[in-house]
């Protein structure tokens, strides 16, 4: 049986880390930046862990 292929759209949003987690960029720091605050923008900045309920989910969509 032919492998499956990865969802490419979400491998270039998350990255698994050496350990096996998956990281990705925190939403909301693309557009409308006059509205929020320095505090807000800088907070944004960075890589998160992605949310226990959806791992599952996107380790299928990666092929892993």
């Amino acid at each position: 049986m032919p492998k499956m292929k990865n969802h490419s759209g979400m491998a270039k949003r998350v990255k698994v880390t050496g350990s096996g987690k998956i990281v990705k960029e925190q939403a909301g720091k693309r557009h409308l930046l006059e509205v929020k605050s320095s505090r807000r923008t800088r907070r944004l900045t960075g890589t998160v862990e992605v949310a226990k309920a959806d791992v599952k989910r996107i380790k299928k969509m990666l092929g892993r």
